[in-house]
């Protein structure tokens, strides 16, 4: 028999944890871990529109994996952070620095721009500024899970910002030429 995909255990609006635990659907872990889920999900819909098995494919395959790794750590109640694995369940802070580089060599591609970007040259690039948003957005939620103490001694924040620095990047080395956006209109 097929294993049924609902368990109607989140019915009353509780949600399970890794390495135990339930909470509500909507404290600041779960809140923040469904951004991050989010973005793994628009920076797939990236990946589809960029041609297979290129730099910028296996880059996105890269990141999404490590977005499974920030929200691992989200679904984690503080009490159980001691079972965290270092880049397997923790982000850490070689994974930010492992970001830089990237951000560096991309930008080095292209001429960035010097005044706002007005997203919708491509459908690549248009999708990677969608998974920006929703990055930052993520970023935003575990910032307040920090503050609340879910989050202790953590990468993701920083993680997350970079980040959303490397997708811009990405967004505007795959536009090609930019166009400044013009005010006055």
């Amino acid at each position: 028999m097929a294993r049924k995909v609902y368990t109607r255990t989140g019915d009353d609006g509780t949600t399970a944890l890794l390495f135990g635990g339930r909470v509500a659907k909507d404290t600041v872990g779960p809140d923040a871990y469904g951004a991050v889920d989010e973005a793994v999900s628009t920076l797939g819909l990236a990946r589809a529109e960029a041609e297979r098995g290129s730099e910028l494919d296996e880059l996105l395959v890269r990141l999404q994996r490590e977005l499974f790794v920030v929200g691992a750590e989200l679904a984690t109640a503080p009490e159980n952070r001691e079972k965290l694995e270092d880049g397997v369940s923790r982000t850490t802070v070689a994974m930010v620095e492992a970001l830089e580089p990237v951000i560096d060599e991309i930008t080095a591609r292209y001429e960035p721009p010097t005044e706002f970007v007005l997203p919708g040259e491509n459908r690549v690039a248009a999708a990677l500024d969608v998974a920006r948003a929703v990055v930052r957005r993520a970023e935003r939620q575990a910032v307040g899970a920090a503050n609340a103490g879910w989050l202790v001694d953590s990468a993701v924040v920083p993680y997350l910002n970079r980040l959303a620095d490397l997708v811009y990047t990405l967004a505007r080395w795959q536009e090609g030429t930019f166009r400044p956006v013009r005010t006055g209109i």
